[in-house]
């Protein structure tokens, strides 16, 4: 049975400029922005919009992987919803048998966008012995709000 974890966080950049970052230069951004994290990314199929495959390999403050597939599930460039779905290594090597991030960013302000976050697992292990939360997802939003906020000025 698929269940979603859900947890929202506003930041201070233009909803124009935060899509971009999650559709078309998300491969390119995140070694960029968090280099200890992922070592390297690579589109290996598609241009960042439905249905790209994108790899990425982790680096030393990752331990417990080395490297994630994943497919654009979804993508709305009109409501500003993109969902990556894991399709090959990482959490799916750690007992999921499904693991899918979900990002709607809705405009709040000039300079603001509220990111609704969903994740939506299925996994066969018991739910306590799951290293599933939303903190690293929350942790990866703030340093893309702060790449983005340093490379605009």
């Amino acid at each position: 049975m698929i269940k979603e974890v859900k947890t929202q966080v506003n930041v201070g950049v233009e909803v124009g400029v935060l899509w971009k970052a999650f559709g078309k230069d998300l491969k390119d951004i995140l070694p960029k922005m968090v280099p200890n994290l992922v070592k390297d990314a690579d589109m290996l199929e598609g241009d960042g919009g439905l249905n790209t495959v994108y790899l990425f390999n982790f680096g030393p403050d990752i331990k417990t992987m080395t490297y994630q597939k994943e497919r654009v599930t979804e993508f709305d460039e009109f409501v500003h919803r993109i969902g990556l779905e894991v399709i090959e290594g990482g959490h799916l090597n750690h007992g999921f048998s499904h693991y899918k991030t979900t990002f709607q960013l809705t405009s709040t302000g000039e300079q603001e966008t509220l990111i609704d976050v969903t994740i939506s697992y299925e996994s066969q292990a018991e739910e306590d012995t799951m290293p599933l939360n939303t903190s690293s997802t929350l942790v990866f939003i703030k340093h893309m709000e702060n790449y983005l906020m340093n490379v605009a000025t």
